[in-house]
């Protein structure tokens, strides 16, 4: 499920709330993409909110963090990355936090504009992202302008436990390779 409100019942036109997502057969709801708080105003306050709704409700809350262009041109990105997350995961045991997905997808590098990143790029936001969470969270998994050629050397950053995909896994064969690749890297 791409979203879910915090609130299990209620006048909430137009919004799906968590239990409603479960009986429908969700497992997983994302909560805090970048789409979501900037057309929809969502913040660091209500994705705390959905995580801990999805968590009552048994589902695996998977929590989108992100820095835009001009946050990572002024060398904030890690900083940034981890406010946000340390905002939707307050308050959380470590049973609960241990239930939590983290999904990093820098803004700059999501979407059909987006940039794909590169490794030396990614390696000191994915470095205070484990040294925070390693352990303590499922994940981190990296998305953003994910491919077929950028695919391995991702899986190879350290502290990312895997990906996060858009485009690449439309198509049957595109997702396949994906397998394929995360599978070797496994392996390896």
């Amino acid at each position: 499920m791409q979203n879910a409100h915090w609130e299990d019942e209620g006048a909430w036109t137009g919004e799906v709330s968590v239990p409603q997502a479960k009986d429908a057969g969700a497992q997983v709801v994302e909560i805090g993409h970048s789409e979501r708080r900037e057309h929809f105003g969502e913040t660091v306050e209500t994705t705390r909110l959905k995580v801990a709704a999805a968590l009552r409700h048994g589902l695996t809350p998977s929590l989108c963090i992100g820095e835009s262009a001009e946050v990572k041109e002024a060398g904030d990105s890690s900083a940034f990355i981890l406010e946000q997350a340390a905002g939707a995961l307050e308050g959380l045991s470590a049973e609960e936090l241990a239930r939590v997905v983290i999904a990093y997808e820098p803004i700059w590098a999501i979407g059909e504009k987006g940039r794909p990143a590169t490794v030396d790029e990614l390696v000191e936001p994915f470095a205070a992202l484990g040294g925070r969470y390693s352990g303590k969270v499922s994940g981190p998994l990296y998305g953003g302008s994910v491919n077929l050629d950028n695919a391995a050397g991702l899986l190879g950053i350290e502290h990312v436990t895997g990906l996060f995909v858009g485009r690449t896994a439309w198509k049957l064969e595109g997702y396949l390779e994906l397998l394929r690749i995360a599978e070797a890297h496994a392996a390896a």
